[in-house]
């Protein structure tokens, strides 16, 4: 379901669950490589990718989600638990430890679009597929959280046009949007990501700081949503010290 190898620094997590629906199982799957990765020690960065030509993720597992008469015991997992896990491995990768680059090898819809956004950096396939916040599409809300992972992550009039409009993003017009960093072919996206990783691992050394950064990010009474300006900070830096 998840594949994690490791050559020198660089991680690679392979999503090869057909289209990386996520569930409960998958969430739980995706924890575990998590751990792996946090239980290293060094210098290191991850890449994620997928398996599948045609999907990165391809958002919830809706025949699960929908499916009346899943139990506990179905292979997608008990969904009474899936919101919180869910959320919970997503703020995982927001805040991981070393750096992470997405290679956005196929569709990412829904829930598998957010799974990239958490990643530090992304590429993305150049020639086909798209990216896609497509909740409006199914007629479901974007729950805050994600509202707030697209509003850090995108410009204003590009986070508008993503969770509003549903609009599919080619990698070129995700590149020129800001929401990748860079485009290669399907058959160089792999290296061209493990290339970045390889600058970026460095940057993992320190685990406790790298994450303790991203906590000032995206974490509690982050420093970007900070109620006053920079100049009354700057004047109050006291209060600021680690």
């Amino acid at each position: 379901m998840i594949d994690l190898q490791r050559d020198g620094a660089i991680f690679t997590l392979t999503m090869n669950a057909g289209e990386n629906r996520w569930n409960t199982t998958f969430v739980r799957a995706f924890a575990e490589v998590l751990d792996e990765i946090e239980g290293s020690e060094g210098p290191a960065a991850v890449v994620t990718t997928s398996a599948n030509e045609k999907f990165f993720s391809n958002g919830l597992d809706l025949d699960w989600i929908r499916d009346n008469d899943a139990g506990a015991d179905h292979p997608g997992g008990d969904r009474a638990a899936f919101g919180a896990e869910f959320m919970n491995v997503m703020s995982r990768i927001i805040t991981l430890s070393v750096p992470t680059v997405a290679a956005i090898n196929g569709h990412g819809f829904g829930a598998g679009f957010m799974t990239a956004m958490c990643h530090d950096v992304r590429l993305m396939r150049e020639d086909r597929g798209f990216v896609c916040a497509n909740e409006m599409q199914l007629g479901m809300l974007i729950p805050p959280p994600e509202l707030a992972l697209f509003k850090h992550k995108l410009p204003a009039n590009v986070f508008f046009e993503t969770v509003q409009l549903a609009r599919r993003w080619t990698g070129p017009a995700a590149q020129a949007a800001g929401i990748v960093q860079q485009t290669a072919s399907a058959e160089n996206l792999l290296d061209v990501a493990r290339a970045r990783a390889e600058e970026l691992a460095p940057l993992g050394a320190n685990r406790k700081i790298y994450k303790a950064q991203k906590e000032s990010l995206f974490g509690e009474n982050a420093a970007i949503n900070e109620v006053h300006g920079a100049a009354w900070m700057l004047r109050n830096s006291d209060k600021y010290r680690h």
